[in-house]
């Protein structure tokens, strides 16, 4: 009997965990916690910071499209829209009997279309979900997406 009493009092020293060895766990936990979420928060913004630009890559475009299904003509008044709520696209009306062009917008965007004189545009967006950077082509120069130095007017591009 006192074999089996021994026996019972040995696998019981066995058993769980010491305080100790849960707090080491738990402090694990943490800091490896505190490293993954700033570099989450991060790849949020730069996510977001990518959509704006693929937007101004997508509305331009949806511009050049525009130009040749319209006579050769860019649209003549400025155009804004925010992906908010049901907001989801920005549409250019059509010249004539042309057809209108419409400029899809990822969650948070906001894009704006802007003529400069009859021949040239400037699209800008930004992304409210990104690190506020702002990006502008301009049809004028040409070449590819540029970030902006400051933050720009949605009626301007400026």
């Amino acid at each position: 009997m006192q074999d089996v009493i021994a026996e019972l009092r040995a696998k019981k020293d066995d058993e769980g965990f010491t305080l100790i060895e849960l707090l080491v766990v738990v402090v694990i936990i943490g800091v490896l916690v505190a490293i993954a979420v700033p570099v989450y928060l991060n790849y949020r913004q730069g996510a977001a910071d990518k959509s704006a630009q693929s937007d101004v890559r997508g509305a331009i475009s949806a511009v050049e499209q525009y130009y040749t299904n319209n006579g050769n003509a860019y649209p003549t008044a400025a155009a804004t829209a925010t992906a908010t709520g049901n907001v989801t696209s920005l549409e250019l009306p059509a010249i004539g009997t042309g057809t209108k062009a419409t400029i899809t917008l990822s969650d948070k965007t906001q894009l704006a279309y802007v003529p400069n004189g009859t021949t040239a545009y400037y699209i800008c967006a930004n992304n409210t979900g990104g690190s506020d950077k702002w990006y502008l082509y301009d049809s004028s120069t040409g070449g590819s997406v540029k970030t902006a130095s400051k933050e720009l007017s949605l009626t301007t591009c400026k």
